[in-house]
């Protein structure tokens, strides 16, 4: 798993237990992944169409920083699904799992659009074409 994007957990991302929001890790995720799916699939126009089974595992505190890992499970026509865990670097424990999020490539008329993609591609790789 390829961890690319950090966060610090801020008195704003907390819950009432005191513990780090969960509708806010998600946000983050969602983030993360569409991100990182706009950079795979050179284009801007990306939605998130599914989300499987979400798996909170422990938490996190005030102070903590957590790391968000993303990985490719598959490339499909127009879409990509990817798996993610976000983990706590001061603990080192997984706090979330998601097994598949689903994001579809789209046209400028809001409909799925064949991607042509295959394989993971890097940036630097890009620049050396």
């Amino acid at each position: 798993m390829r961890f690319h994007t950090r966060k610090w957990v801020k008195p704003e991302d907390l819950n009432p237990n005191g513990t780090l929001f969960g509708g806010r890790l998600l946000a983050w995720i969602d983030e993360e992944v569409a991100l990182y799916s706009i950079i795979q699939l050179e284009n801007a126009k990306i939605v998130t169409k599914h989300m499987s089974e979400i798996n909170f595992k422990s938490s996190a505190k005030p102070g903590d920083i957590v790391e968000i890992g993303i990985d490719v499970v598959k490339f499909g026509k127009t879409s990509l699904t990817l798996t993610c865990e976000v983990r706590n670097i001061m603990t080192r424990e997984t706090i979330i799992s998601v097994d598949t999020i689903t994001m579809v490539n789209l046209s400028e008329e809001g409909k799925p659009l064949p991607h042509g993609k295959t394989q993971i591609e890097y940036v630097k790789d890009r620049l050396e074409k």
